[in-house]
């Protein structure tokens, strides 16, 4: 197994992307911390399975974008494993669809706190953990959002992802000669609970029919890109992000 002998930290990682992250991380290999914030439930069933089939998981919560949740995060796993290896920035949300001339000011700096805070929380704390190691590999999820634009009443989240991308690559640069890599995916329009709650049937019908392979996404198949940057595999990638989209966007 690949990951054999490593840690991971997924965060949100009760549903979705994340939770196949973690079980595939796991199956890997990996011992993987599942962190959750508002859905406890989710978070311990990843354990579970991850758990049933041999694997080492335990649950940790926190609001990533509350600095202090986070440094007792990091703590909380470096206290469990002894070691980070690899974390991904899975958390985040669209929180709700909202035209920017109707937007809230609340309602934008909570979709920047969760989305890009957060990210920048998460990051430093696993710095803080592999530099002195002169190891570690940090995979962020950002969105075809960022490339795009976005869908309906999606411009502060599109804006907060495309800020995930800029940042991985500024921070790949910055870490690489400390032995820290750093990279992205951008997922398209995945079959998660996030469109089951962002978007009507009649959205993801019109986004699936601008999808060339005419099918939406799985989030096993983000999680099978994420596993490859955590791996060994992609030991010469940093700064790099992988569209998983179906050929929804192309260059």
């Amino acid at each position: 197994m690949e990951l054999e002998g490593k840690t991971a930290l997924v965060t949100g990682a009760s549903s979705g992307i994340g939770y196949a992250t973690a079980l595939l991380l796991a199956e890997r290999g990996a011992g993987v911390a599942v962190h959750y914030y508002a859905t406890p439930d989710g978070a311990e069933r990843a354990v579970g399975e991850i758990c049933a089939k041999g694997g080492s998981a335990f649950s940790v919560r926190a609001n990533v974008s509350v600095a202090a949740e986070v440094e007792a995060m990091f703590k909380e796993v470096l206290s469990r494993f002894g070691r980070l290896d690899i974390v991904v920035n899975n958390a985040g949300d669209l929180v709700e669809r909202c035209p920017i001339a109707e937007m809230s000011e609340e309602l934008w700096d909570g979709i920047m706190d969760l989305n890009m805070k957060g990210v920048f929380l998460c990051c430093r704390g696993a710095l803080a953990a592999m530099i002195p190691r002169g190891e570690g590999v940090i995979v962020n999820v950002a969105s075809i959002a960022a490339r795009h634009g976005g869908g309906p009443g999606a411009v502060a989240y599109a804006a907060s992802k495309g800020g995930v991308l800029t940042l991985s690559k500024g921070l790949a640069r910055e870490v690489a000669p400390k032995g820290v890599r750093v990279n992205a995916v951008s997922p398209g329009v995945i079959s998660t609970r996030f469109h089951q709650r962002h978007s009507t049937p009649e959205t993801m019908a019109r986004f699936v029919s601008s999808i060339p392979m005419g099918r939406a996404g799985a989030a096993e198949e983000v999680a099978e890109a994420i596993a490859f940057l955590a791996s060994p595999r992609s030991s010469y990638l940093t700064g790099e992000t992988i569209e998983v989209n179906g050929g929804q966007l192309m260059d």
